[in-house]
């Protein structure tokens, strides 16, 4: 069998595609009649010398394969059907991936590496293989090959385990090894090189050795000595590795910053460039921690803050602004315009930003004399850095520091962008006008930028933009964004509206052109034309009427097209995605409003039959776009949408049943909320069908997670309008219900990302709690609730107990315990007098300082007393 496996395993990869489908078909079959077998078969492949090395990878990748896979479900499947085979044949996989690790083939080692920390991945946690990081370093007295192929799947083992299954010694043990692998001593580059690679992998194992001193030092040391490798990529590895010794250990940071300055500084000015994006990346994370810290503390350190904020950002700054400022002047002369390049000159202006947003007003003093020597210089490098350093400054500094310096640059801007003869610095001008109107413009900003005098300028020089080089006219699509964003909240005129004609007739005319492709460009002119759109006033509505048949006959035309080639289609289906999402800004802004709405509504029936094309063409992105405009669509038509149910309900049942593109199915759930709220009880002949789906839902662990909160918020809409109609369902939601809150409940130990869920996932829970009781207040049939009521109470008192929730639970929650009582009444006051914590949660919430969750609080407190009082 070894010799045919073999022969399959370099059949799969020929070119011949007949040869290449009979292989894969045979690799198959053997892995579904006998799994051990075809596993003991690879690993044996793998590590057999007399193999061709193609035949070896592949199998490697195979094996990896059969132990993990992306999707949460089939990975919790493989990892099962590993731990469930025979533990001998086990035991002569790992020797023979061991035994690989001494291969003279490169790629067959590399593979084996790949292979072991998915193997441990899996055994580590169950307590098996204990003998494997031993064994992985007694290694060390080996020839080089074997000891990088040692520290490379020590570094693959670090990434796929978490810290809390290898134990401190064996921490100690591997720093030890890494770390010498990193030494100077060490005279193989590729030992060095792998070594450093494992250490960056190592460094979230490693909070003891950080916490000790004298530990720390030594890491540091070595780290910054292989900074100076005369290799490059070890020089680059060595960054990495401070990179995240700077997000991971910032507060550990303070003995070594100065000499890390002069090591990143040395480098940015004469390092080849993969080194010094990676010294420049230093910074940009020093100022995302410190960002994240000052956002949580203000300028308070003293109450909760765990990491102080040590200013190292503020500390730097004299030297560390013209460091910068010398990087953006190393443009790439032939960079491609459409791709953005990740260079010296944009890393250093994304810093640059960083340091803006860190240090505030502070760093206007240190930009704008280099802005001042360069923006008029004949070479367009000078005027380009001039441009994008003043761009990357507007946010973080105060609009009182920043409005003198913006009003007399906006005329020079205006100028740049039509007259300059350089492309970049026309592209790095539109830019920085965007940045203007995002940070410095708006109902919040108290001096306006924009004035009756300039806006007929600074309108007329986008529109002309409009008509350059793609990557300058996305620009100018995106300042035009901004621009009309600003005026969102103004009631009255806006100065825009005697332009809108003129503004939206020349986004069309962007969207047309032959290489709209390029840049983003038709996207951007979609987002600016749907932006200026949203932030209209009431008197350019008989204008917006006007776009909805040429946007309709647009869509009907990509629905026309025949036949075309699959890179076609993709583009013909991004345009009918960016159509739907202009009808629904647009059916948004007319169903907003009476006099306007039913104008408007004379073209519903042509643009539901549209999205019901639309949904035939089926494209999940565009799936989506049109499910979101439908439910705006049904938001304007109200209980009229009820006509359109019998076609569209099959789409919408393929939507709630689409695992794969789970935005898809979290949007449909979305849609069935909006439907419940057009509808009312006309809504009732589909709940059946829609409430089974979101059980099936709910109950499958196919299912992206992140579409379960919004399904419970979608039973409370149900129930809401359906009212006692929803009793058939209590059986199947109120268990689902009650499981789901026993698991949110306690989330001790749960890192910032999972809280976040978790919050949201209670959310849900408590919505569709909310909606059941509304639903049924005032029906004989209310006692049917009370059996929960107790449940309910339980969950609301351990969410209070762990003080882990956001205000938007606090106020949903503090709500359902009004609901409670409001339709419970007597049956719910002597059980919230028992319960552990109403009272305090009632206290707390009637002294928020957050006036919805103190409204909510008065209310629940009325109908507490109201039920008490019973």
């Amino acid at each position: 069998m070894a010799m045919e496996v073999t022969q399959a395993l370099l059949n799969a990869q020929s070119v011949d595609s007949t040869m290449r489908k009979h292989a894969e078909e045979t690799l198959k079959q053997f892995q579904e009649q006998n799994l051990p077998g075809f596993l003991l078969c690879l690993s044996g492949e793998l590590s057999s010398e007399e193999k061709p090395v193609d035949s070896r990878k592949l199998a490697g990748l195979i094996l990896k394969n059969a132990l993990d896979a992306k999707e949460q479900h089939r990975k919790y499947e493989l990892v099962q059907r590993w731990l469930s085979l025979d533990v001998a044949v086990k035991t002569q996989i790992k020797t023979c991936l061991l035994q690989t690790l001494s291969s003279l083939a490169p790629d067959a080692r590399s593979t084996a590496s790949q292979v072991i920390a998915k193997v441990a991945g899996i055994e580590l946690p169950q307590k098996q293989w204990p003998e494997l990081i031993g064994s992985l370093l007694s290694n060390q007295q080996l020839p080089a090959h074997v000891k990088q192929a040692t520290f490379e799947t020590l570094g693959y083992l670090c990434e796929e385990v978490s810290p809390d299954v290898v134990e401190q010694d064996q921490v100690n043990k591997i720093l030890t090894a890494v770390v010498q692998g990193m030494n100077a001593e060490e005279g193989n580059s590729d030992v060095r090189l792998a070594a450093t690679r494992a250490l960056y992998n190592a460094l979230s194992f490693t909070q003891a050795n950080f916490n000790n001193d004298m530990e720390r030092d030594f890491i540091m040391r070595v780290v910054c000595q292989a900074t100076l490798s005369p290799e490059v990529k070890i020089r680059q590895a060595a960054f990495e590795c401070l990179v995240s010794i700077s997000s991971t250990y910032y507060e550990k940071l303070a003995p070594y910053i100065q000499d890390i300055f002069s090591i990143t500084a040395k480098a940015v000015r004469e390092d080849e460039e993969p080194v010094a994006l990676q010294a420049i990346e230093f910074w940009s994370s020093i100022c995302d921690e410190e960002i994240d810290i000052l956002e949580d503390y203000g300028g308070d350190f003293t109450a909760d803050s765990d990491v102080p904020c040590y200013n190292f950002i503020k500390q730097a700054l004299p030297a560390l602004v013209p460091m910068l400022l010398e990087t953006l002047l190393k443009q790439e002369e032939d960079q491609d315009q459409d791709e953005v390049a990740w260079n010296l000159a944009m890393a250093g202006g994304t810093c640059l930003g960083l340091v803006a947003r860190t240090v505030g007003d502070d760093i206007v003093p240190l930009v704008m004399p280099f802005i001042e020597e360069n923006i008029t210089k004949p070479d367009w490098r000078q005027r380009e850095a001039a441009t994008y350093a003043f761009g990357s400054i507007l946010e973080g500094p105060s609009p009182e520091k920043l409005t003198p310096i913006v009003n007399g640059a906006l005329n020079f801007m205006l100028t740049a962008l039509t007259k300059d003869a350089n492309s970049h610095v026309k592209d790095t001008a539109a830019w920085t006008l965007g940045r203007i109107f995002e940070f410095l413009h708006g109902s919040t900003v108290e001096i306006p930028i924009i004035t009756p005098a300039n806006c007929q300028q600074i309108v007329t020089v986008l529109l002309q933009s409009m008509k350059d080089a793609p990557n300058v006219a996305e620009k100018a699509c995106g300042a035009l964004y901004f621009l009309a964003q600003g005026y969102a909240d103004v009631a009255a005129s806006s100065p825009l509206t005697p332009f809108f004609q003129e503004i939206v007739q020349s986004l069309l005319t962007v969207t047309h052109r032959e290489d709209a492709g390029e840049s983003r460009l038709r996207t951007a002119a979609y987002e600016a034309l749907n932006e200026v759109v949203r932030c209209s006033t009431d008197e350019t509505t008989p204008m917006i009427l006007q776009l909805v048949p040429v946007i309709m006959m647009e869509l009907h035309q990509t629905l026309e097209a025949q036949k075309l080639s699959s890179d076609e289609r993709e583009k013909q289906s991004e345009l009918q995605g960016l159509l739907c999402g202009c009808l629904q800004v647009i059916i948004q802004k007319l169903g907003g409003s009476d006099p306007t709405k039913y104008a408007f509504l004379q073209y519903a029936d042509q643009i539901m039959s549209l999205f019901l094309r639309v949904f035939a063409c089926r494209n999940a992105t565009v799936h989506e776009e049109a499910m979101l405009a439908i439910g705006a669509l049904a938001y304007a038509t109200g209980p009229d949408f009820a006509k359109y149910m019998p076609e569209f309900y099959k789409y919408l049942e393929m939507g709630l049943q689409n695992f794969e593109e789970y935005q898809v199915c979290a949007v449909t759930v979305g849609v069935v909320g909006d439907l419940c709220r057009a509808l009312e009880d006309k809504i009732i002949p589909y709940c059946d069908g829609i409430m089974t789906q979101l059980l099936k839902d709910l109950s499958s662990n196919q299912l992206h997670r992140s579409v379960k909160p919004p399904i419970f918020s979608c039973f409370g809409d149900i129930a809401l309008v359906i009212g006692e109609n929803f009793e058939k369902y209590l059986m199947y939601a109120m268990p689902m219900l009650q499981s789901a809150a026993e698991l949110s409940a306690h989330t001790s130990g749960a890192d910032d990302e999972m809280l976040d869920y978790t919050n949201l996932l209670r959310n849900g829970i408590l919505e569709a709690y909310s909606g059941i009781f509304q639903g049924f207040k005032n029906s004989p049939k209310t006692q049917l609730l009370i059996p929960y009521a107790p449940h309910i109470l339980q969950f609301l008192d351990s969410i209070y107990m762990e003080k882990d929730m956001d205000d938007v639970v606090m106020k949903t929650a503090i709500g359902v315990l009004g609901d409670l009582a409001d339709t419970l009444g007597s049956n719910a006051g002597s059980l919230i007098q028992q319960s552990v914590s109403s009272k305090d949660f009632l206290i707390e919430c009637l002294s928020s300082d957050d006036h919805l969750i103190k409204e909510s609080a008065e209310w629940a407190q009325m109908a507490i007393s109201r039920a008490i009082s019973v």
